[in-house]
């Protein structure tokens, strides 16, 4: 293997963090950089900040180890890296579908005046197309050295499976504009390419565009299942098995064709939002209907999972013990954000419903946003004297949940798995009333 070039990651939230772990596993030394001190002095002890499986203790092996270390001074990261990654995060503009862009560009105008010799600046962040051609120009404005280049190199970590999705992606998209510019990224991933990883290499605005149009395929493909799961509550039909015929056609394939609660987290629902509102402004009408529909089918089911409550408890959730089984927006992580079973659990709180909420790692992150709920501690705790049960996040602590020794815990043996992973003739014959969405 030639000799690595030295990294800096900028921003170190849940990409930035597991990136410059991942890369310091791979060979290479690392800094990291953050404007919070408070998640510096954390990353530094070598905790992560956050829930995310073998990234703490590829943290602690690291740092421990001398090849990893953090700061909060960009003329440090100038001085010591070649390659820099820009990994800051773009949320959902406040009360707007657009992206904001306050971090990715007060990360650039931080870091390029410090940048005295030739170097490459990566973008990693989710950003609109346009972006990156704003970026070169803010670089060779700010930075002391001309020759200082950008290339765009967008992420597809999945929340769980975030460390092999960087150690061993299925897939890098290289938007670069010079052949020193390809070389040098390279050299960034050289371990991870010579393992057989497939390499796009494009223009800017595509690799921009790959993230925001990998996420609307698969927001689409959810939606789309849940839009059959509403004609299967009309027509007696069973979502589970229209999704297991036509996933058997390799055109279609049956990832994705999860009838239920739909998707959330900070990526796909801002992602599309944000794809939304790009398209609105390039004037490309067709796409911003055609992803509006997306959404909206995807937050109706939200909706319908409480009615379906309500259809077990005689129109009223007032009084009633709710047990809240999961917060997270998925298993495997403790990501609240646009989490439908959070939503959910305040919604049934909203109707004066007593929700008690538990979630295996979500519990404070939960809290923290929705202090008026009440949090269990275990599953029992959850469970006991509830008069309905909801399944909100497919944990596999709730998966493989034993209808009668539940059933023993319980007001009433009532349930609605609102991710379609129990087996209604299991619970069925056990005595509980089961109900879930786009099923019989």
């Amino acid at each position: 293997m030639s000799e690595l070039p030295k990294l800096s990651v900028i921003g170190t939230g849940y990409l930035g963090a597991t990136h410059a772990v991942s890369m310091v596993e791979l060979g290479y030394e690392v800094i990291g950089l953050d404007v919070d001190q408070a998640k510096i002095d954390l990353l530094r002890a070598g905790k992560v900040p956050f829930f995310e499986p073998e990234l703490p203790e590829l943290l602690e092996k690291h740092v421990n180890g001398g090849r990893l270390r953090f700061t909060t001074d960009y003329a440090e990261v100038a001085e010591f890296a070649d390659v820099h990654f820009v990994c800051v995060g773009t949320p959902q503009r406040p009360g707007e579908l657009a992206a904001d862009l306050t971090y990715v560009e007060a990360a650039f105008r931080s870091l390029a005046p410090h940048l005295d010799r030739r170097a490459l600046v990566v973008g990693k962040s989710t950003v609109p197309a346009g972006t990156a051609v704003r970026m070169e120009a803010l670089l060779q404005d700010l930075a002391p050295n001309k020759e200082v280049e950008l290339a765009w190199n967008p992420e597809f970590l999945r929340e769980g499976f975030a460390v092999q999705d960087t150690l061993r992606p299925d897939r890098l998209v290289l938007g670069v504009h010079s052949d020193w510019a390809e070389k040098t990224i390279r050299s960034a991933f050289e371990p991870v390419i010579k393992a057989g990883t497939p390499v796009v290499v494009t223009d800017f605005a595509t690799a921009e565009l790959v993230k925001v149009a990998a996420n609307s395929f698969l927001a689409t493909k959810i939606s789309f299942i849940n839009a059959m799961a509403e004609i299967c509550e009309t027509t007696g039909a069973d979502v589970t098995q229209l999704a297991e015929a036509i996933g058997h056609d390799a055109r279609i394939g049956r990832k994705f064709l999860n009838a239920g609660l739909g998707f959330g987290g900070g990526c796909l629902p801002k992602d599309i939002r944000a794809f939304i509102a790009r398209a609105g402004e390039l004037g490309v009408d067709q796409a911003v209907s055609f992803l509006h529909e997306v959404d909206s089918i995807n937050q109706r089911r939200r909706a319908r999972t409480v009615d379906l409550g309500l259809d077990l408890l005689d129109g009223s959730y007032r009084g009633a013990k709710v047990a809240a089984l999961g917060a997270a927006f998925k298993p495997n992580s403790d990501d609240i954000r646009d989490s439908p079973a959070l939503d959910v659990a305040a919604a049934i709180g909203r109707r004066e419903g007593q929700v008690m909420i538990y979630d295996p790692q979500a519990i404070e992150t939960a809290r923290a946003k929705q202090p008026e709920l009440n949090y269990a501690t275990s599953l029992e705790d959850a469970l006991d004297g509830a008069d309905i049960v909801f399944l909100l996040t497919e944990w596999d602590e709730f998966k493989f949940m034993h209808p009668g020794v539940v059933g023993k815990l319980v007001a009433q043996r009532k349930i609605v798995d609102g991710r379609n992973v129990l087996d209604p003739v299991q619970w069925r014959q056990a005595g509980w009333q089961y109900r879930a969405l786009g099923r019989p």
